[in-house]
C-alpha cells in the first residue's frame, strides 16, 4: 500500500495529463482562518504523456471518508470550474452542515487504476464509491486548515449525461499521500489516452 500525504490538486479528463504546482493563498471562511497551500492542477489537456506500462495495477491508499454533496444540477456544476471556487463551495457547505468537517473514523481503501477510483472498506469486503476515470470532471487536494497537517481530497463527477455532477470528499493523511494520488491518477489518464492512440 501506498501512505503518503497530499496537496491541492485539480483534474479535467480530457486528453493527458501533466502535473503543475503553485502555490496560493486561499481564503477560508473557516474563523477567519487563512490557509496557504501548494496547488497541483492536473492538465489532461495537454500534449505531453509518460507511457508508464504499469497503469494496469491498482494503487492503493488509506484515506478517510468526509462525505459527500450529490445530485447538484448543470448550472452549478459549471459554476465550480475552477479550484478555488470548490474549495469554497466544501467550506460553505461544511458551514452550513451540509458536509461534516471531520471525517468517519473508519479507514478507507482508496484504489486509483485505468479504470478509475474505487473507494472500498478497509477489509476490501465492499465497494462503496466507484468514480470510473471517464466521469472524473476535477481532482483537488488542499490543505484541511484544522492545524493537524491533513489535506482534503476532492473528486467531482459528472452522470454519463451531464445533467448533474458530485464532489466526494476524503481526508488524506498530508500533502505528500495527495500529490502521489494526483501523480498516479495523471499516469491513468496518461495510460488510457497513449493505449487509445494507439
Amino acid at each position: 500500500m501506498f501512505r503518503k500525504g497530499k496537496k491541492r490538486h485539480s483534474s479535467s479528463s480530457s486528453q493527458s495529463s501533466e502535473v503543475s504546482t503553485k502555490s496560493k493563498s486561499v481564503d477560508s471562511s473557516l474563523g477567519g482562518l487563512s490557509r496557504s497551500s501548494t496547488v497541483a492542477s492536473l492538465d489532461t489537456d495537454s500534449t505531453k504523456s509518460s507511457g508508464n506500462s504499469s497503469s494496469d495495477a491498482c494503487v492503493e491508499f488509506r484515506v478517510k471518508y468526509v462525505g459527500a454533496i450529490e445530485k447538484l444540477h448543470f448550472e452549478m456544476c459549471t459554476t465550480l470550474q475552477e479550484p478555488l471556487d470548490l474549495v469554497n463551495y466544501i467550506d460553505v457547505a461544511q458551514q452550513d452542515g451540509k458536509l461534516p468537517f471531520v471525517p468517519m473514523e473508519e479507514e478507507m481503501i482508496l484504489g486509483v487504476s485505468k479504470y478509475g477510483v474505487k473507494v472500498a472498506t478497509a477489509d476490501q469486503c465492499g465497494a462503496l464509491h466507484r468514480h470510473p476515470l471517464y466521469l472524473i470532471v476535477h481532482m483537488l487536494c488542499y490543505d484541511d486548515g484544522l492545524g493537524a497537517g491533513k489535506n482534503i481530497l476532492a473528486l467531482k463527477t459528472t452522470d454519463s449525461n451531464q445533467e448533474e455532477c458530485n464532489i466526494w470528499v476524503y481526508q488524506c493523511n498530508g500533502s505528500e499521500q495527495a500529490q502521489a494520488i494526483c501523480k498516479v491518477l495523471s499516469t491513468a489518464f496518461d495510460s488510457v489516452l497513449t493505449s487509445e492512440k494507439s
